[in-house]
């Protein structure tokens, strides 16, 4: 499983739906492992990042880098596993983990000021001024009293 020239078989759909908590059909997994193989151009098994930009909705995301920590190296469970977040059926559970792995940049298993700062920053990049950008600095503290 994982590579273009491989395909699926009834075992690796149902191991995929029990990895993702059965939050995609055996049809949806069919179709997220045949973009999984256009994406993995290499046939390596796993996804890079510079494939993952290749996406450009992925690419134009303005926490794209963030994601990118985040996406490098999947193979197809782990690729299927990181997108059921995104599924309207998640639960609110996995969608917060996926939120707080985003926001906690240094990986630390905390949200600090600073890496709210970053996002905030990543987020608004050059739409907001140096000025506007200290006043942010300056209210943000107070949340995390």
């Amino acid at each position: 499983m994982g590579n273009a020239s491989s395909m699926l078989t009834q075992y690796d759909i149902e191991e995929v739906q029990e990895h993702c908590h059965k939050l995609f059909s055996q049809q949806e997994i069919v179709s997220l492992y045949q973009r999984f193989c256009q994406l993995d151009r290499n046939a390596k098994g796993f996804i890079s990042a510079d494939e993952f930009l290749s996406v450009p909705e992925f690419a134009m995301n303005p926490l794209s880098q963030r994601l990118l920590k985040m996406v490098d190296g999947l193979n197809f469970k782990d690729f299927v596993a990181f997108l059921s977040a995104f599924s309207a059926k998640a639960s609110v559970q996995q969608k917060i983990q996926l939120i707080f792995k985003v926001y906690d940049s240094d990986g630390n298993g905390k949200v600090s000021f600073n890496d709210i700062l970053e996002v905030l920053c990543d987020l608004s990049g050059s739409f907001i001024s140096d000025d506007q950008r200290e006043v942010s600095q300056g209210f943000l503290p107070f949340f995390f009293l």
